[in-house]
C-alpha cells in the first residue's frame, strides 16, 4: 500500500518534489490569469449571457451554437479577420526575417554594438502612446512623410486609406516589437558553435553563404518561437489601431477582433458575442500555429 501511494506520488510529483512548489506559484497564476478566463469565455459563448448589477440573480439560458451563428454571419467579423489576416501577412515575416538579419549583425564585432542593442530595445519598452503620437506625426495628412514623397504621397493618406491604414499598423508593430525579438535570436545565436564558422570558413564560404548554412540552421528553434510569439501577439492587435486610427477607421478597415470583442463587449453589452469572437480567434490562432511549428521544425 505504501509503495503504491509513493509510486503515484512520484508520477505527480516528479524525482524532485520541491520543484513543484516553485512551479506552483506560476501555476496558480496561470490558472487564476489565463485558464479560468479561457473557461468563462467558452462558457459564455454558449449561452445568452449579458451583465448585469452586483448580486443580481437573472436566467442566462443556453442557446446552443446561436451566437457562434451570429460571429459567423456578421460582415464586420468577416472584415476584422481579413484585417488581421493582412496584418500578419506583413508584420509576421518582416519581424522574423527583420529580428534574424539584426541580431546577426549586433551580434557581430561592430562598433556602438551595446548602443545598437539599446537602440533596437527603447521603442519595446516605451508606452505605446507615447510612440503612437510620434507616428501620428510621421503619417498624418501633413505630416513628415507625406513632406518627403510630395506628389507620391497617397491620398487619402496613410492612416485614413483603408487600403494603406493596416500595412500601416503592421510595419508600426514591427518596428515597436522588433527589439524584443533581437535579444531571443542573439540569445539563440550564442548557442550556435564556433567552429561551424571556422568550417565555413575554411571552405571558403561568404558572409552570405555563412548566414544561410549556418545561423539561420542554427537558431531554428528561435525561428519557431519568435514566429509563434509574434502570430500571437498580432491576433491580439487592439492598441495600435484603437490609437492609430481613432477606433478601427477608416470603415472599419484597421477593426481586429479584438477591438471588435471590445466593441461588442463593452460598448454594445453583447459580451456572449464577444465571447464567441474570442473563442474562434484562439482556435484560429492555435490552427496556424501549430501548423506553422511543424512546417519550422521539419528537418531538424
Amino acid at each position: 500500500m505504501t509503495t503504491a501511494i509513493a509510486g503515484r506520488r512520484l508520477r505527480l510529483l516528479g524525482q524532485q518534489p520541491i520543484g513543484a512548489a516553485f512551479v506552483a506559484p506560476y501555476a496558480i497564476f496561470l490558472a487564476v490569469v489565463f485558464a479560468y478566463p479561457l473557461v468563462f469565455a467558452v462558457y459564455m459563448s454558449f449561452h445568452r449571457y449579458f451583465f448585469t448589477a452586483p448580486g443580481a440573480i437573472v436566467d442566462r439560458p443556453f442557446v446552443g451554437l446561436a451566437n457562434y451563428w451570429t460571429v459567423l454571419t456578421d460582415p464586420a467579423v468577416a472584415r476584422s479577420f481579413g484585417n488581421i489576416a493582412v496584418f500578419l501577412v506583413i508584420n509576421v515575416p518582416l519581424t522574423v526575417g527583420l529580428s534574424l538579419v539584426l541580431a546577426s549583425a549586433l551580434n557581430a564585432a561592430i562598433r556602438f554594438r551595446t548602443f545598437l542593442r539599446v537602440s533596437y530595445y527603447v521603442p519595446y519598452i516605451t508606452a505605446s502612446v507615447a510612440v503612437v503620437g510620434v507616428w501620428m506625426f510621421l503619417f498624418n495628412s501633413g505630416g513628415l512623410v507625406n513632406q518627403l514623397l510630395g506628389p507620391l504621397a497617397p491620398s487619402p493618406s496613410w492612416l485614413i486609406n483603408s487600403s494603406l491604414a493596416m500595412p500601416t499598423i503592421a510595419i508600426f508593430v514591427t518596428w515597436k516589437q522588433l527589439g524584443y525579438f533581437i535579444l531571443l535570436y542573439l540569445a539563440a545565436l550564442q548557442n550556435v558553435p564556433n567552429e561551424l564558422y571556422e568550417a565555413a570558413d575554411v571552405d571558403g564560404a561568404g558572409r552570405t553563404r555563412k548566414f544561410w548554412s549556418v545561423t539561420v540552421p542554427g537558431v531554428r528553434p528561435a525561428t519557431t518561437l519568435v514566429f509563434i510569439l509574434a502570430m500571437i501577439t498580432g491576433a491580439n492587435l487592439f492598441t495600435e489601431p484603437y490609437l492609430l486610427t481613432g477606433g478601427g477607421g477608416p470603415d472599419g478597415a484597421s477593426t481586429s477582433p479584438v477591438f471588435l470583442m471590445y466593441q461588442k463587449g463593452i460598448e454594445q453589452g453583447q459580451p456572449d458575442v464577444a465571447s464567441a469572437i474570442g473563442v474562434l480567434l484562439v482556435i484560429g490562432v492555435l490552427i496556424v500555429s501549430l501548423a506553422s511549428r511543424r512546417v519550422l521544425e521539419r528537418g531538424q
